[in-house]
């Protein structure tokens, strides 16, 4: 399975919208463009594809935590 089946999968799975996924990128400061994003869903024998890399994911896995949870509690130093 590929980044941009698993992308996909939790796109429809979450109900969530291309502007949704902007938003969660941006949660981590990582930018995206929607036209970006919308190659990414294309199929891969679409002139326009583009393939999902690690990067791009793992920032989305890791906005995702922060739109579903919250920011990380600040830790005390002692």
């Amino acid at each position: 399975m590929s980044n941009n089946d698993i992308l996909k999968k939790l796109r429809v799975a979450l109900s969530l919208t291309t502007d949704d996924i902007v938003h969660i990128l941006s949660l981590v400061n990582f930018k995206a463009t929607k036209a970006e994003l919308g190659d990414m869903f294309r199929n891969d024998d679409h002139p326009n594809f583009k393939p999902c890399k690690d990067q791009i994911l793992r920032n989305f896995l890791n906005g995702l935590v922060i739109y579903k949870r919250g920011p990380r509690p600040e830790r005390k130093q002692e």
